[in-house]
């Protein structure tokens, strides 16, 4: 491991923002730059040394890999935040598009995913359970292994705390259906005042545990129960599927239907703990038809 590498392993492992995920993939990130830049033929020696010419070099690099946008995006993301952390934001492009990174449609196809019973029932409780909190309130598979009910329920919402989702980002989930609650009530049985990770279980090890065994049984793409979510969200605040679901785009939509799909967007995106407009269009569709009709 070369001085950069040293640099930037002590910078991410001892920033606490995110969760032990997110902390864990940007750390993967960040030495992965720090390889190419290496590769590339630069010898940093600190992680405060990066200038303008090492943020050319890795995004040409990249693009000469056929990298699509979305991976080129996640690397400016953590190109960034270690740019910001050494205080040199302004040799990092302030936006994708000037980086020559092109945009890419929101809206990918319907992913909303709800895995039906005989699936669940073959997995252990508590795994059966996260999947479960996935579809009832959205979660991330995170947020559910280290959703405590006891420390969240306050009746009519569920409050979660900002160690248990993604970037830190505490929020509130409403409780708005006899089904939530059902469930609430079970994982109050099943693990008392404690999380679905079993006592003396690291939640990384649990969690890889939790792929494998869903992977067994035939469960694929566990994230699109937060799609299921958005959609069956959207429908109970507007009265009416969304875009993704063969619903009305924007245009077709009167003006007060227009303002309800305003609220009913905003409302999921905070939910989901996004708190961003343009991305329900992955959740819901694109809100116009020219860009839900590329797909």
């Amino acid at each position: 491991m070369d001085a950069l590498a040293y640099d930037l392993k002590t910078i991410a492992l001892g920033d606490g923002e995110g969760s032990y995920l997110t902390r864990n993939q940007r750390h993967r990130g960040l030495q992965l730059m720090a390889r190419d830049l290496r590769a590339l033929g630069f010898k940093l020696p600190a992680a405060s040394s990066l200038k303008p010419r090492h943020v050319e070099a890795l995004i040409s690099n990249w693009r000469s890999a056929g990298l699509s946008a979305g991976t080129m995006k996640n690397r400016m993301g953590w190109l960034r935040w270690w740019a910001g952390r050494v205080r040199k934001a302004n040799v990092v492009p302030r936006d994708n598009e000037s980086a020559g990174i092109e945009n890419r449609s929101a809206f990918n196809g319907n992913r909303a995913r709800i895995t039906h019973t005989d699936k669940i029932g073959a997995l252990p409780l508590r795994m059966q359970l996260a999947l479960r909190l996935q579809m009832a309130f959205g979660m991330r598979l995170e947020e559910s292994l280290k959703f405590r009910v006891s420390q969240a329920d306050k009746g009519d919402r569920l409050a979660l705390q900002s160690s248990w989702c993604k970037g830190g980002r505490a929020r509130e989930i409403p409780v708005v259906h006899p089904r939530q609650r059902a469930l609430l009530d079970e994982l109050r049985q099943a693990c008392g005042d404690g999380s679905l990770i079993p006592q003396g279980q690291r939640y990384i090890d649990f969690r890889k545990k939790v792929e494998r065994v869903t992977w067994g049984t035939g469960i694929r793409n566990m994230h699109g129960h937060r799609h299921w979510y958005a959609q069956w969200r959207y429908q109970t605040l507007t009265g009416r599927p969304c875009p993704a679901a063969g619903g009305a785009t924007h245009e077709r939509l009167s003006r007060i239907e227009k303002t309800a799909d305003f609220r009913a967007r905003m409302q999921i995106s905070n939910e989901l703990g996004h708190g961003r407009l343009a991305v329900t269009d992955t959740y819901l569709g694109s809100r116009f038809a020219k860009a839900q009709n590329r797909q």
